[in-house]
């Protein structure tokens, strides 16, 4: 089988701010103001290199401006999201988290221990689930494959000790 584990790549400080620029740029076309704020919460949300919390966000945008308030965090979330530059998980856990869009479908494991999430891809499971719209007469626009279990590392950390 080609399962693909991802590691979500760490972008580089000038790509995130490449697409940081491009992404304001973007929307000040489309009418939405410019501000410093929210140009602090774009470099932020697209250095992250994992699934992100509004409130992480905030956190790391308040490196960058101090001043950012969790509601412009939010609202420039919710935008982006809406302009499709971000999409938006429920992994049932306390928070959303929030992920730059990408052109490359991924689907998701999810721990029910510590939370991580471990982005994969799987040619296979994306012919299974073709095969099952086609055999079925289903148009399919899209798809999310979440899986809920137990990571490795927490298996291991809960693991019995060895008999002596």
């Amino acid at each position: 089988m080609a399962t693909r584990a991802r590691r979500p790549a760490v972008p580089s400080l000038d790509a995130a701010a490449v697409r940081a620029a491009s992404v304001s740029a973007r929307l000040h076309d489309a009418g939405f103001k410019r501000s410093e704020v929210r140009d602090a919460v774009l470099q932020a949300f697209f250095q992250a290199s994992e699934h992100i919390s509004i409130e992480e966000l905030t956190r790391r945008t308040r490196e960058l401006a101090p001043k950012a308030s969790y509601s412009t965090v939010y609202r420039t979330l919710k935008l982006l999201v809406e302009r499709g530059f971000a999409e938006v998980h429920d992994f049932g856990g306390s928070h959303a988290l929030y992920e730059p869009t990408r052109a490359e479908h991924h689907d998701h494991l999810v721990c029910t221990s510590c939370g991580r999430v471990q982005e994969f891809e799987d040619a296979e499971i994306e012919r299974l689930q073709a095969r099952a719209a086609k055999k079925y007469g289903f148009a399919m626009r899209s798809h999310r494959l979440e899986l809920y279990g137990t990571c490795a590392r927490c298996r291991a950390s809960t693991a019995p000790p060895p008999e002596p």
